[in-house]
């Protein structure tokens, strides 16, 4: 079968899946009345917070969906499950209305989750075809300044473990296909690691951010509403532009700007060698930094995580410890929500240097969510040309299908096509399957 056919058959399994759901949704919702009281089949779409907690949260005004804010919003979403399990729910009462004490009596939010992956590949260089990880993340926010105003000031801690079950995770598993890239986020064995020890500042009524300390840029630049790598697309070039020299999780300083109630603009600057299991080293390669600053456009600051068109530049430093130069480059990236239910987005990314995956990286998608159901599919592709000339460009294909079991567990299949793996002289093809579950609590 040809590579092209291969493709056309990933997308069209995704359609059928997207048309099977419609008709199911289309069934369940005439038959609602009389199956479930109607606070419990409400529409709910991808815009819809309504809290588990009864705390009223905002959306990040500058943060991602996996930024700590984002992910406290997030998990204090309720969810219409396909499954409903009433003995979990009332079980888990107790922890939800002690979390709503802590936020409205000392301003001390929490989101916690469990999360595993495994992945297999249907070709490896090396013989190590599978491996399989968990993380479990602990964020915590305690608004210590201003809570009765929207300047408030936070001290921000999350806290990773990351453990394998097989191999070293399957975050280092693309190596074995030949391939350059990351086929599943954060799914490593690098043990227990602080992410975010940071303190963020709230000034103008909430028009402006301040953040200083540990955080990772990557939850605040280039940000698109889809990207949450626990539950929705796994591969690293299909959430983020890795046409960027992407930053990790380091010491630095950012703020942003709203300059009206559509624009906006962000920039920062952390250290270049920082990453998540550095022991919370500070500066350990000297003055060597990642600069960037972003300008963005939303129809409301409501709407910005649904419906958003943004551009970015960004510079770093040579690491010389590291034999790796400077590089330079561009970024832009749009999304926009039609119906609650539709998202297309697209990323461009531009670079000059060899510290980039990418020198020129191309990503168009489209996530579906129903609207009686909180399951989510997907499907993107990520085209790639490499720094280095002698490597050949690579296609990189995703689909997934979260699948909502009840309000506090989803599991989210997905299939990953790699064509042309830089670095296989043997295979232009690899298939990629996995399966995720999370938990949340």
């Amino acid at each position: 079968m040809t590579t092209l056919r291969i493709v056309l058959l990933s997308v069209l399994l995704s359609l059928c899946g997207i048309t099977f759901a419609q008709e199911a949704e289309s069934e369940s919702e005439s038959a609602a009345s009389d199956q479930y009281a109607p606070a419990e089949r409400s529409r709910r779409g991808l815009s819809t917070r309504e809290s588990k907690t009864g705390v009223e949260r905002s959306k990040p005004a500058f943060g991602g969906p996996t930024s700590p804010e984002g992910e406290i919003v997030e998990t204090d979403i309720l969810l219409d499950p396909a499954f409903r399990f009433p003995a979990a729910d009332e079980a888990f009462k107790p922890w939800n209305a002690w979390k709503a004490r802590q936020s409205k009596d000392h301003g001390f939010d929490l989101s916690a989750h469990y999360s595993t992956m495994y992945q297999g590949l249907s070709d490896s260089l090396t013989g190590r075809d599978a491996a399989s990880a968990g993380v479990l993340r602990l964020t915590g926010k305690w608004t210590l300044v201003g809570r009765e105003t929207k300047n408030t000031g936070s001290l921000v801690v999350t806290l990773d473990h990351r453990h394998a079950f097989r191999g070293d995770g399957p975050a280092n598993l693309a190596g074995d296909a030949g391939y350059i890239g990351v086929t599943s986020l954060f799914y490593n064995d690098m043990g227990a690691a602080v992410i975010n020890l940071n303190w963020q500042q709230g000034f103008n009524d909430g028009f402006t951010g301040l953040i200083a300390g540990r955080y990772d840029p990557n939850d605040y630049m280039n940000v698109l509403g889809y990207v949450n790598p626990w539950s929705i697309f796994s591969n690293l070039a299909i959430n983020l532009d890795t046409s960027i020299a992407l930053p990790d999780s380091s010491w630095g300083i950012g703020a942003g700007h709203w300059v009206s109630d559509s624009m906006y603009v962000i920039g920062g600057i952390n250290d270049a060698n920082g990453f998540g299991g550095d022991d919370l080293e500070f500066f350990d390669g000297g003055a060597e930094f990642f600069k960037y600053a972003h300008i963005g456009w939303s129809p409301t600051k409501a709407e910005r995580y649904f419906k958003n068109i943004h551009i970015m530049a960004w510079h770093v430093d040579s690491r010389d410890d590291l034999g790796i130069p400077s590089s330079k480059g561009i970024a832009m990236a749009a999304n926009w929500t039609f119906d609650d239910r539709w998202m297309p987005f697209a990323r461009l990314g531009l670079s000059d240097g060899d510290a980039p995956i990418y020198n020129e990286s191309v990503t168009l998608g489209l996530i579906r969510k129903f609207m009686y159901r909180s399951d989510l599919v997907g499907v993107a592709a990520n085209w790639g040309s490499p720094p280095n000339s002698s490597l050949r460009n690579q296609t990189t294909i995703e689909t997934f299908w979260r699948f909502q079991f009840s309000q506090n567990f989803a599991i989210t299949p997905s299939i990953q096509l790699l064509i042309d793996p830089a670095r296989n002289p043997v295979d232009d093809e690899v298939w990629v399957w996995g399966v995720r579950a999370r938990f949340t609590f």
